[in-house]
Formats: structure tokens, C-alpha cells, sequence
């Protein structure tokens, strides 16, 4: 997740966070299964694959994306804090509220 509302900032950071992924065909096969097409799992991936793979916006529009998951029936939903390593506690603190973990 990247915490900006700035999609075309949250998609350059995504495709860098996704761009090893591009290379493994396990990743790729489970994208095309999910519907995306060869062009859209290649890289630099397409913007709905990026959009759909990484969340992004306010802390509430993440905390909903997030939600969205459990309420599918997700029993737990792992995040990826994509931002400067001196900016991960401030984006965890901002995504914990909205989330309801303080």
C-alpha cells in the first residue's frame, strides 16, 4: 500500500515493488487467472493491474480496500508499507486508526 492520493505517484512506487514479480511466471499465471492479460502482467504492468494490486489514497480509503478483503472472507490481510524507510512508522500510525488497531 502506498499512502498518497497521488495515483500516478502510488503507481510509479508500485511498479517498483512489483517489478521483481514480472519475472516469475507462478505470479504472472495467478494475474491471468484473475483475469489480466498477457500484456497488462508484463512489464512495466498495466494501471489496473497496479491499481488492483496496490492499495492506495487516504488512510481511510486503504483501511476500506483492506476491509474489503475480510469482509470477501479473508481471515487475515498481510500488508506491504511501500514508502522511504524514515516514513514507515508515520504511515503505519496514519493506517492504524482507520483500522482500528489503537
Amino acid at each position: 500500500m502506498v499512502l498518497t492520493t497521488d495515483s500516478a505517484r502510488a503507481r510509479t512506487v508500485g511498479r517498483q515493488a512489483l517489478d521483481m514479480y514480472f519475472n516469475l511466471a507462478n505470479y504472472r499465471n495467478n494475474w491471468k487467472r484473475l483475469g489480466f492479460t498477457d500484456d497488462e502482467v508484463s512489464r512495466p504492468g498495466s494501471d489496473r493491474l497496479v491499481d488492483a494490486v496496490v492499495a492506495y489514497g487516504t488512510p481511510d480509503a486503504i483501511a476500506a480496500r483492506l476491509n474489503e478483503h475480510l469482509l470477501a472472507g479473508a481471515d487475515h490481510v498481510p500488508i506491504q508499507v511501500l514508502t522511504e524507510d524514515d516514513n514507515l512508522v508515520s504511515a503505519l500510525t496514519e493506517l492504524a486508526k482507520p483500522l482500528r488497531l489503537t
